[in-house]
């Protein structure tokens, strides 16, 4: 592969192949490669949400106390290469192409074989191993997981400290129904010599989790058990608690991110950053944390994308991500009217999800975008039980008569699933 667009599309390609759970064909092609995985110093991260935020707040921490970061997260908000990052600057075009053209002849080669064509959640974690151990080497790599942790292409790597942000219900079909059988999964990337850091609440999941740290023989530092939030105060631009630790406590730390269920990724980040401390050579000071803390943002996560009309962009994909949302809008807008776009995946139940909303919503509009398992505007609709509703299948349409309904103090939420995200900030970016 010669391109940029050529190495796109042979990446793109694979999704044909869907998910199959399962690490045989990574490990297979990791030993093709000769372990690229062992030669990097990793923290793993698992979780229904909070993901990709505990992750930044980590990143920023590490790089204020001068460390090279590598990052591994999904899906991309702006750019494809953004999943695969150094200091949260993205992998290059040309570099893309380079590990590319390492990894193809071995993802062709497996597909010969009875295992199969990789998938390309496989092939992309496979790309940011080679990534970070043949071409850009970092002090450290934070990888996220895609789905559930047991069985995830990720589970591969040999981290020297696990995080589980939470559990709840989202892709129960692969996952499971419960809440137990979640925990399961998620806590497969538990490994022996790894200290784990959770913020998992529900006794019924932590149960799992908790057992299956001591059937590993790590310790587990978990949320209003070893460290406490204190003192939450909502701001204008973000949020002020005070973190209680059995090592000390942080007072007056600020974030920029907005939402309680950010205060608490805040939170476990630190922790994540204490235990790192404790069990390594890194070396990261009081300032490093409050500093990185205030550098942290997500895209997508209750973005403010204009101020006048105020419409605001969040990714709450499940029903977990609906009720944070739920609580930021009540605690940074009460007295605004809300209005709300929303698209989500075929698979999603709308009705569950949205119902944490309707007391606090005062107009749902529904519509679609362009991907392979995006739910139709009119689907979404007809399964939503709530009065004030419309639909509209193309987006920019959508938008343009949401905004033209609006009044002066009216704020609008553009929300749902993560690539339906993707595909909206990009419009609201380049918006008139």
């Amino acid at each position: 592969m010669k391109t940029y667009e050529e190495t796109l599309h042979w990446i793109h390609e694979l999704l044909a192949f869907g998910m199959k759970p399962g690490l045989l064909r990574m490990e297979w092609m990791l030993k093709e490669l000769g372990h690229p995985e062992k030669e990097l110093t990793s923290i793993h991260l698992a979780g229904t949400n909070g993901k990709g935020s505990t992750l930044t707040y980590m990143r920023c921490i590490l790089q204020e106390a001068g460390y090279t970061v590598g990052t591994f997260t999904s899906p991309y908000i702006e750019r494809f290469n953004e999943r695969i990052s150094i200091n949260g600057e993205p992998i290059t075009d040309e570099e893309l192409v380079m590990v590319a053209n390492d990894v193809r002849p071995i993802a062709e080669t497996l597909a010969a074989t009875d295992l199969g064509t990789p998938t390309e959640f496989e092939v992309v974690t496979i790309l940011s191993i080679v990534y970070f151990a043949r071409y850009r080497k970092a002090d450290i790599i934070l990888f996220e997981t895609g789905l559930g942790g047991r069985l995830d292409s990720t589970n591969v790597i040999h981290p020297i400290l696990t995080g589980i942000t939470n559990v709840g219900y989202d892709h129960t079909a692969i996952l499971g129904n419960a809440l137990h059988e979640i925990a399961y999964e998620k806590s497969g990337i538990i490994k022996k010599g790894a200290p784990l850091v959770t913020g998992v609440e529900q006794e019924e999941a932590i149960q799992v989790v908790e057992e299956k740290a001591k059937a590993k023989n790590v310790p587990v530092t978990r949320l209003n058990k070893d460290y406490f939030i204190k003192g939450h105060e909502v701001l204008q631009d973000g949020e002020l608690f005070t973190l209680w630790t059995q090592n000390r406590t942080y007072e007056n730390l600020h974030i920029k991110m907005k939402g309680f269920h950010q205060v608490k990724n805040a939170a476990m980040g630190i922790i994540m950053i204490e235990v790192l401390k404790e069990h390594s050579e890194f070396d990261i000071q009081h300032n490093h944390i409050q500093n990185g803390l205030l550098q942290a943002e997500w895209p997508g996560r209750f973005e403010k994308m204009s101020q006048e009309p105020l419409i605001i962009l969040d990714g709450a994909h499940n029903k977990e991500g609906i009720a944070s949302l739920r609580q930021t809008l009540i605690t940074h807008y009460p007295e605004r009217r809300k209005r709300m776009i929303f698209s989500a995946l075929s698979d999603k139940p709308v009705n569950e999800m949205l119902s944490e909303l309707y007391d606090c919503i005062d107009h749902i509009m529904f519509t679609s975008f362009n991907f392979p398992r995006a739910s139709s505007a009119s689907s979404l609709y007809d399964r939503c039980i709530y009065d004030s509703k419309d639909l509209e299948e193309d987006f920019e349409t959508a938008l343009r008569k949401e905004l033209d309904r609006m009044e002066r103090e009216d704020v609008l939420i553009v929300t749902g699933s993560l690539y339906f995200i993707s595909i909206a900030r990009e419009i609201l970016k380049n918006m008139k």
